[in-house]
Formats: C-alpha cells, structure tokens, sequence
C-alpha cells in the first residue's frame, strides 16, 4: 500500500438541517446505513486506502463521533462475559489504532473551506485527503484507493474524484473542466462553483473526495467568503491552481449523496442488497412492501 498520503481530513461540522428532527440531538454523520453510521463506512473507505491518521474536524454537540472511535470498557466487558465473541471482534476491529485519531473544532460554521483549513497545524506540510461524509461510495475496491493509485501514476499534484451529472443539474454543483486524458484521470482545466444555467465547463461534478497539497492552507487563510456566504473549498482551489495541476478522476463505483433523503434510503437499499447475510430476506421484505404499495 502506498504511503504517499498518510492522512485524511473529515470535515463532520455540520448542522445537518436536511435531517431535522433526526439530528437535533445527534450528528447526521451517526445515522446508519444498514447497522454502521455513515461516518464509520467512510472510515473504513480511508483505512482501506491506507491511510494512517483520521482527523475530524467537528463542532458543537458531536462529541459522539470521539466516543464512537473510542474504546466502551462496559460494554466490551459485558460481550466478553455472554460470550458474544464475534460482536466483540467486530468492535474493536473497527477501532483506530492509539494515536491514529485527532479532532479539532471548527467553532463557527464558515463552510467546508473554513473546516478543512481548522486542520492545518495536524496535516502540516505534507499532501493530504479531505473525505466528505455525505457522499458514501459503494465500489469493490475503495474510492480513495483507487486515488491514490492515480495519484501514484501521475505524480498528481492535486486530484478530485469526479462524477457526472445530467448538464440540466450542473450549477447544483462544483463543476471542473476536462482537458486532455492522463491514464485513468485528466488534466482539470478551470474550476466553477455552482455555475449559472447552461455555463457549465462540462457536466463533471467535483464528487467530496480530494487529495491536496498542503500550500492550499495558506490560500484557505487568505480566502474571502463566497457562495453561500462561505469560505469555499472550490474558490481556493481556483486560485492553487494557478500555480499547481489539478487532475480529475472517475472512480469505479456508485455515488450515494446522504445528505439528501433518498440519497440515504438509496444507499441503505445498496448496501443493505450487498450484504450476504440479510440480502435475499431484504429483498423479500422490499418486493412485500412494492406489493402494498
């Protein structure tokens, strides 16, 4: 496994106001998809891809995502003694190891720019990914590996999964343009963010997984606010790339946006048909339901 990038930024701040009254009282980032919250599924996306250190960038009342990392001695203890030894495995299995975790707030809710600039003193000078919660991927092998594979053939300076989208949904999005092929990506050659109708460069979406070099700290400092009202991830990129190639990637796979509400029935549906152990009593279950409907 490459260790070109080490760490991975996961920006989990947000309000999740898509999902009220769910996440009044608890983060988006903790609501399942099938028996695994969603930020525990991106998780294991950026253990496969090898990365070795997870930092979250959180705000106010998600203190569950630290505890859901960590170790539950009460609970360990009382699976030993029942002899429930495959949950048991299964727990700490999805642990970090020590040290592999670090969190920082972001204190005020100034956009995904602003979150991921809150983790610059834990990335530092080196290049790194940013994995949006939102956006779970269900691919064979992860997206972020798939990336880093790239990343390693290219000598990519900065890469962005990217995704295509129907062109009537384009200003929805942030949107690059796509130059010339460089193996399994290609050269990006101007970047929009949220383009008027029908001014697209393409209809390729920036999909919410990057790898980036760390001199886009220094512009995240200096970023003015942009759509929104936020200090934006896509208006600093702009201005790296002035000075740095950004390439695009179009992973393997299929994109699930859980933000969305049927993004996130969607992706419990997939992932829950992708499951040997409860895929042909689910699918029962749904061709009952699509009966009485």
């Amino acid at each position: 496994m490459s260790k070109s990038i080490r760490k991975a930024v996961f920006p989990v701040a947000g309000l999740g106001t898509r999902f009220l009254p769910a996440t009044k009282a608890m983060p988006k980032e903790m609501l399942t998809v099938v028996d695994r919250p969603l930020i525990q599924h991106v998780v294991d996306e950026a253990r496969e891809a090898g990365i070795e250190h997870f930092i979250f960038v959180t705000g106010r009342n998600k203190g569950i995502i630290e505890d859901h990392f960590d170790r539950q001695f009460e609970l360990e203890t009382t699976l030993e003694q029942r002899g429930k030894t495959a949950e048991l495995e299964a727990l700490q299995k999805d642990l970090p190891q020590p040290g592999q975790m670090s969190f920082t707030r972001q204190q005020e809710p100034l956009g995904l720019g602003h979150a991921v600039w809150c983790a610059r003193d834990i990335v530092g000078d080196e290049p790194f990914a940013v994995l949006l919660p939102d956006m779970l991927i269900h691919s064979k092998k992860s997206c972020l590996a798939q990336m880093i594979d790239a990343y390693d053939t290219n000598s990519s300076a900065n890469l962005l999964a990217v995704e295509e989208v129907a062109p009537e949904e384009a200003h929805r999005y942030g949107i690059v343009g796509r130059g010339d092929a460089r193996g399994a990506a290609f050269d990006i050659t101007e970047m929009v963010e949220k383009p008027a109708p029908g001014s697209a460069p393409s209809n390729f979406m920036i999909l919410g997984r990057y790898i980036l070099q760390p001199e886009i700290f220094d512009l995240l400092g200096t970023q003015v606010k942009g759509a929104g009202n936020e200090i934006q991830l896509t208006d600093a990129m702009i201005r790296l790339h002035k000075d740095q190639s950004f390439h695009g990637f179009a992973y393997e796979g299929t994109v699930y946006d859980c933000g969305d509400r049927i993004g996130f029935l969607s992706a419990n549906t997939a992932f829950a048909l992708a499951r040997e152990d409860i895929s042909k009593e689910y699918r029962k279950a749904l061709n009952r339901i699509l009966q009485d409907f």
